[in-house]
């Protein structure tokens, strides 16, 4: 399973991130948009992910994604289950939810 430390390497490589604990859930964020979140059981990973596409997402893979609770589902975020998944894709999930919060030219740095 992956691991909140292996989460943070990932995420402050990245430019503008910053680490925060917040009401028990480690986020990472750039500026005040928090972009990945660690529920307090590190069970699951909320990212940034666009809110048009996220039912067709959860659809397609269930038992891997889920659906944001529903304070949050007015943003462009949706869960994954951290057993899910392997360290390939959690650092694409990490790093394209960053892309969405940073200028074009900052996410260019990262290939």
């Amino acid at each position: 399973m992956i691991t909140v430390d292996q989460i943070r390497g990932v995420a402050l490589a990245l430019p503008r991130t910053t680490e925060h604990l917040i009401h028990d859930h480690v986020k990472f964020r750039v500026g005040k948009i928090v972009y990945v979140s660690i529920s307090p059981d590190e069970t699951l990973m909320g990212f940034g992910y666009p809110k048009e596409e996220r039912a067709a997402l959860v659809a397609l893979e269930p038992g891997k994604f889920v659906m944001p609770r529903p304070s949050d589902e007015r943003f462009n975020w949706v869960r994954v289950r951290l057993s899910a998944i392997d360290e390939a894709e959690m650092r694409e999930l990490v790093v394209e939810s960053w892309r969405m919060v940073v200028p074009k030219k900052v996410s260019a740095l990262i290939p």
